[in-house]
């Protein structure tokens, strides 16, 4: 079944949002939007038959707009943190805005996550794309960017990530969806597992400081499905950076994490091509209504960001976010829904 388009309201601007809505066979449903090329709703039956909502988000453009947490949205150009908004390349330096203190998070001011994305629609998939031109939030390069979503007959969300600059510039995205097994409440007991032997140590900012700690004996270690909750408030130093979990994983594979709800019985797996997971435990997120009134809080979701490794413009040795003029970029993520 082609994807079925509807209004979702105007910006503050005037300018028109739709969604987009795809559903397979088996009754699972994913809800796109153009502004922020998001996920607005994923939706899967849980082990009594009832549709759970599994992301976070709201009814309306309006509430997009209102809140600054990337709630469901693409990321970029470049996702999480550049230390000191800056960066060079060759003999330049490129300065950023700074929007998370001094340094620049989630591609600045006006990310891809605040812009309407043009948008085609297949049998199964939603195309988003836009052009970043050349200097826009500091950025160089004319940057054409595209993210796909599909929904599979096997309960598959695949998101492919396509991109194309006339000009060396830096470039890695995530979908920064908030997800709840149980469509609500706090996810403190919902089960996670990270395909990760080692996690990047943060400094002052929440910027890495390009060493790499084993997870082995500390609360990041995920490598054995436990509760969420389990260690997020033991006594660390890297937990209290935080406030919880809000760290890049190095993966050790192309199953990233695992994710399990007792409650509806709904296992979630993320799988990627990329080297790198933020596990988020949404410990900054604001005070939301959202989809049907629900409650947003803090720690009422999780973050799995598939991506590069924050601030690795400055760290040798961490997978490289150069893109060079005419090289395209391509990368994978899928989330597999079933029950368990």
């Amino acid at each position: 079944m082609a994807a079925v388009i509807r209004s979702f309201g105007q910006t503050a601007q005037g300018q028109p949002v739709r969604s987009y809505s795809l559903e397979n066979r088996n009754g699972a449903q994913a809800v796109l939007i153009d502004y922020g090329a998001a996920l607005q709703s994923l939706k899967f039956k849980d082990r009594r038959g009832k549709l759970i909502d599994l992301v976070q988000g709201f009814d309306s453009v309006a509430g997009y707009e209102s809140q600054d947490c990337y709630i469901g949205a693409t990321v970029g150009r470049v996702a999480n943190r550049i230390d000191g908004a800056a960066f060079s390349l060759g003999s330049r330096e490129y300065r950023l805005f700074p929007n998370d203190g001094k340094n620049h998070l989630h591609g600045g001011k006006k990310g891809f996550d605040k812009y309407v994305w043009q948008a085609e629609t297949g049998e199964d998939f939603v195309r988003f794309s836009r052009l970043s031109a050349d200097g826009e939030e500091g950025y160089p390069g004319n940057l054409q960017v595209s993210v796909a979503y599909a929904l599979t007959e096997d309960d598959e969300l695949h998101i492919t990530y396509e991109a194309l600059s006339d000009a060396d510039t830096l470039v890695s995205l995530t979908n920064h969806s908030y997800f709840n097994l149980n469509g609500g409440g706090s996810v403190l007991d919902q089960r996670l597992m990270v395909n990760a032997q080692n996690y990047l140590e943060l400094g002052p900012g929440l910027i890495p400081t390009g060493r790499a700690l084993p997870v082995s004996g500390t609360p990041f270690d995920f490598r054995t499905m436990k509760p969420i909750g389990r260690d997020i408030e033991a006594d660390d130093p890297q937990l209290r950076l935080g406030g919880g979990y809000d760290h890049n994983f190095v993966l050790s594979g192309p199953l990233a994490a695992q994710a399990y709800s007792e409650v509806t019985g709904i296992l979630l797996q993320c799988f990627t091509d990329l080297p790198g997971m933020q596990l988020y435990t949404a410990n900054f997120l604001g005070e939301f209504s959202g989809k049907g009134g629900v409650k947003m809080g803090p720690r009422q979701a999780f973050c799995l960001e598939t991506q590069l490794f924050p601030d690795a413009i400055h760290h040798y040795g961490f997978p490289s976010p150069l893109l060079h003029a005419g090289e395209k970029l391509c990368h994978h993520t899928i989330y597999k829904l079933s029950l368990k």
